[in-house]
């Protein structure tokens, strides 16, 4: 696309909102968006349609974060009986627990922060779950929290702050093991990189 489009031309809107998608840099939006305008028939619809339906029927769980039916609010990984409460296992996005339940092996609740501290993003403490969490451990009698976050700086810094956040509270506190590689995000890791990580967490 040219150099020439403003934010009034439809493609280049479509191209500017695709790009704000995670994984998906601006050549690749720009190429998304000449795709779907080439094909403006089954493809477009379908699309709209998935994407009404989207909005419609799903939302964020309103105890750990993770997408779940409106109908289904708290989500059935927080209603099943099945599940240990006293083990919560902290993650950054709701992508995550979807990683952490394929690998398998888990059996406690989640809890997504919707992001880690990041200033050159400019998320803060402020737009993290951390009150909802910190209320999470005191009504459902949580005795270990694992911080399961990836190892890069920004996911550092969250975990040093989660810790003394914690350090108040009557609870266990660990982290993933260096199972995953060091700069990265747990986006990337494995299933089975992830399974060896929360078997070999360790206590901080």
């Amino acid at each position: 696309m040219g150099q020439n489009m403003t934010g009034k031309d439809p493609l280049a809107k479509l191209s500017m909102l695709l790009a704000k998608l995670p994984g998906v840099g601006r050549r690749s939006a720009e190429r998304m968006a000449l795709k779907l305008a080439r094909e403006q028939g089954t493809l477009v619809r379908d699309l709209i349609a998935a994407l009404g339906e989207v909005d419609a029927t799903l939302k964020a769980c309103s105890l750990c974060g993770s997408i779940t039916r409106k109908d289904e609010d708290p989500c059935p990984l927080c209603t099943d009986p099945r599940r240990d409460d006293a083990v919560l296992c902290v993650v950054e996005d709701p992508a995550d627990i979807v990683l952490i339940e394929r690998a398998g092996g888990f059996r406690g609740r989640y809890h997504s922060l919707m992001g880690k501290l990041s200033p050159m993003k400019g998320e803060g403490v402020a737009d993290l779950r951390i009150e909802a969490l910190l209320k999470r451990i005191v009504s459902r009698g949580v005795k270990e929290v694992i911080l399961a976050l990836g190892s890069d700086v920004e996911s550092d810094a969250t975990i040093s702050f989660l810790r003394q956040v914690l350090s108040s509270k009557k609870v266990a506190i660990s982290r993933l093991a260096f199972g995953i590689p060091a700069g990265s995000e747990i986006a990337y890791s494995d299933p089975v990189t992830l399974a060896r990580a929360l078997e070999g967490r360790t206590r901080l």
